[in-house]
């Protein structure tokens, strides 16, 4: 990847995505911007990827945007704020946002500082395990910014609105255990990193099919009204009844044997 400012595993059908600048916190460069936002396009259209986990090298996750790099110009910052043609988010959204839009799973693995645009990345995610060193903060305020990297979309889901008002407005920093009971994470765990594979191993056995139905379903779903969630819950099981993947589920499950299951069929 660009500049080496992310690093890609692939273990079987799980890729793991890793920011790796840890001399400097994997603080968020425009080289590290250009790097995740081509890791989750070239991902997402992989039909073989089951599952993605995101995780930091060294001691934090990633301790937010690398404001020195951003002192050479407007440019970048213009940079920052373009779409590509059809897109609704930018490219500083994007590194949020795009694990949002990738098919499978996504899971971050946090463990250190999780602060302002690293917080956003792991927004991104489906799933977040914490370490119980991982400290989180919403800290653009800080900088007298709001969040621009996709959180206000992302935080949504997640939290009460008079919560995400309160940690936007006040910039401050949560332990882990205060997050995972607002809603920041998903659960915490000693070895956040170690869970977060095994959870993506697991997901990565069951029928590619179901799992990415299952997140396309709930993408749209989760908000909408019941009917147009009906509706979509129907066309999807459709696409999905009877085809490959499915039967050898059943297969499998009858039998005890492990599943051979083929790429992902296309969804509606």
């Amino acid at each position: 990847m660009s500049e080496q400012r992310v690093e890609i595993e692939r273990r079987g059908h799980v890729a793991v995505v890793t920011l790796s600048r840890p001399e400097k916190r994997n603080a968020l460069d425009p080289a590290t911007f250009d790097a995740l936002d081509e890791a989750a396009r070239t991902l997402s259209a992989d039909p073989e990827l089951r599952a993605v986990v995101l995780a930091g090298a060294g001691k934090s996750f990633c301790a937010g945007i690398d404001l020195a790099s951003f002192a050479a110009g407007e440019a970048t910052i213009r940079k920052l704020l373009a779409k590509r043609e059809g897109e609704a988010a930018n490219l500083a959204q994007r590194v949020g946002w795009g694990w949002r839009e990738c098919p499978v799973p996504v899971i971050a693995a946090l463990h250190g500082e999780v602060f302002g645009g690293g917080l956003q990345v792991a927004l991104g995610a489906d799933i977040r395990i914490a370490g119980p060193d991982a400290r989180l903060s919403v800290m653009e305020v800080r900088w007298g910014l709001i969040p621009d990297m996709s959180g206000s979309q992302t935080l949504r889901g997640l939290l009460r609105r008079d919560a995400a008002l309160e940690l936007c407005w006040t910039g401050r920093i949560v332990a882990a255990e205060e997050a995972s009971a607002l809603g920041l994470v998903t659960r915490l765990a000693e070895d956040p990193l170690a869970e977060a594979l095994a959870l993506a191993e697991h997901i990565a056995a069951q029928s590619p099919d179901a799992v990415r139905g299952v997140k396309r379903l709930f993408a749209r779903a989760w908000e909408c009204d019941a009917a147009e969630g009906l509706a979509l819950e129907a066309e999807l099981q459709v696409n999905i009844l009877g085809q490959p993947n499915q039967m050898e589920a059943v297969r499998a499950g009858m039998s005890g044997d492990t599943p051979r299951f083929g790429p992902a069929r296309k969804l509606p």
